[in-house]
């Protein structure tokens, strides 16, 4: 399921967020699946139950989940994919970091290209 690690730099919450979006991407989680509780998920992770609860927050916000009221949390039914200007700019962000940092490994162009088209496959289960 989900892997946190303490060690990186990306926030805790974050990698949940990660996690649940690329759990969705590679089919293991579909439309309408029901999600651990708050409670459950920070047990299983060992992480504190406000860190899940702020990620379960950040994924309604983009209607990647839905809260139903004394059921729990549900992938969404309704998700339409929407570019938002905002995370379009934090993504070309991370774009030209990762291209500095090829840069200095001595990666090229196609280099970075297929390892990229790689990742991007593997994310949807070898598709």
């Amino acid at each position: 399921m989900l892997r946190i690690d303490a060690r990186i730099s990306t926030p805790i919450y974050e990698q949940v967020i990660l996690g649940i979006k690329e759990l969705i991407l590679k089919g293991v989680l579909k439309s309408g699946d029901k999600l651990p509780s708050v409670r459950e998920l920070s047990t299983l992770l060992t992480i504190n139950p406000n860190t899940v609860s702020k990620a379960y927050m950040e994924l309604e916000k983009e209607h990647i989940v839905e809260v139903i009221k004394g059921k729990g949390t549900f992938i969404s039914k309704n998700y339409e994919k929407n570019i938002s200007r905002e995370k379009l700019n934090k993504l070309m962000i991370d774009f030209k970091k990762i291209i500095l940092e090829a840069n200095y490994l001595g990666l090229e162009e196609k280099d970075l290209i297929l390892i990229l088209s790689q990742e991007y496959r593997d994310m949807r289960g070898g598709i």
